[in-house]
């Protein structure tokens, strides 16, 4: 057993959820680009040991990580055909393993291009790469004016590379303040596109697009698309979510198409009455003015509940919400639970999700504790039981 049978909280990935989720992309992008599954961050916090399988029984069929730790995660629990790509850190062991398994990866500098080729010829197998262009982003890939020298080495070494792909990364997409920049970029792309031509150097698939820019600028879909957020239930931004369901000339009474997968969960430890005038909990930072019911809810900022949530945050006990009150501790939370009738310990405590026709969202979640969608999601702990519901 890789993890112990009980948790203080458990994470639900909703099968269904994710199916709805890949079929919206599928039929937005279309049916030739092929759907890249981007799961660093331990799948965007909804765990990759969990999502990778339901995802792979959703149609996805290749996927994106961060870095050789990632991939070879995703390897234990993927199907034997699966495509994996690394975008980020490679180690000397994990480009060794990479090219003997056949995981692709992003080479963005002359360094890692010279010690790929190195490694591909003493294994006696060509590496699967992908050239990374530096388009207007600033933090990885090949600048255009270094193309020249890049195609001669390529071409040098054809034996030991096979070029997957050639790519980019804009910086912003989600954002129309960005929309000059994201276009530059754009154009940067189509530069080293026709070098990659002229050159006659085969790329089998080329690809620029995160979750943002698939939505907001379709003529970046090209070959592949790079899909994170969107593929677990979240808009890249407010932004991004208005302009294209504009677009659509959704009516206000459609559903939102995308559904969230994540549904993070605890129950009551114990309870307490507490009489008016007595603070609760550490410090003087909560003052009972009434008599309280209390609940204890053994998840803190240890287990990824912020510690900035503290006397605002809110959970469902039951069909019915409550809030946080006083100091969120370390490994417990205190909640007020006088209006909710007939709470016993062992009842189910919502953090994240619904219950019923009442939700905590993440985006309210957010707001709250300060924290993007991405960061809130991806510092859950891994700790955290994930466990795949229908």
């Amino acid at each position: 057993m890789n993890q112990a049978p009980f948790s203080t909280s458990s994470i639900q990935i909703s099968k269904a959820a994710i199916r709805s989720n890949i079929h919206f992309l599928r039929k937005t992008i279309g049916n030739k680009v092929c759907l890249s599954s981007v799961v660093k961050g331990n799948a965007y916090g909804h765990g990759i040991s969990t999502f990778v399988p339901l995802a792979e029984a959703a149609g996805v069929t290749h996927f994106s990580v961060f870095s050789d730790e990632e991939a070879w995660q995703v390897q234990q629990v993927c199907l034997p055909n699966t495509e994996i790509m690394i975008m980020g850190q490679l180690s000397d062991a994990g480009l060794d393993w990479a090219i003997r398994t056949g995981v692709s990866f992003f080479v963005f500098d002359f360094p890692r291009l010279e010690k790929t080729i190195a490694k591909a010829r003493e294994i006696g197998k060509p590496a699967l790469i992908h050239i990374e262009i530096e388009t207007g982003m600033n933090r990885t890939g090949f600048q255009i004016k270094a193309l020249g020298a890049l195609i001669a080495l390529l071409k040098q070494n054809k034996a030991h590379l096979v070029l997957e792909g050639l790519c980019t990364h804009f910086a912003g997409a989600e954002s129309t303040s960005n929309f000059v920049r994201v276009k530059q970029q754009i154009e940067q792309f189509k530069l080293a596109q026709a070098q990659f031509r002229q050159a006659r150097l085969k790329v089998r698939r080329h690809h620029t697009a995160c979750s943002a820019a698939a939505l907001m600028y379709p003529e970046t879909r090209m070959d592949m698309v790079r899909i994170g957020i969107l593929q677990y239930g979240f808009w890249p931004s407010p932004e991004v979510k208005l302009r294209f369901l504009g677009r659509l000339d959704y009516a206000k009474t459609k559903p939102d198409p995308l559904k969230r997968c994540i549904r993070w969960t605890s129950e009551v430890m114990s309870m307490q009455e507490v009489a008016a005038g007595q603070f609760i909990g550490y410090g003087t930072h909560y003052l009972a003015q009434k008599k309280m019911k209390v609940a204890a809810i053994p998840v803190g900022y240890s287990q990824g509940y912020a510690r900035s949530l503290s006397n605002q945050g809110k959970v469902l006990v039951g069909k019915s919400e409550a809030s946080v009150i006083g100091v969120v501790n370390m490994s417990l939370m205190l909640v007020d639970v006088t209006a909710i009738k007939q709470v016993q310990i062992g009842d189910e405590v919502v953090l994240i999700g619904k219950n019923g026709h009442k939700a905590i969202t993440v985006a309210s979640f957010g707001e709250l504790s300060h924290q993007l969608n991405y960061e809130l999601l991806t510092r859950m702990p891994l700790n955290i039981e994930r466990k795949a519901v229908s």
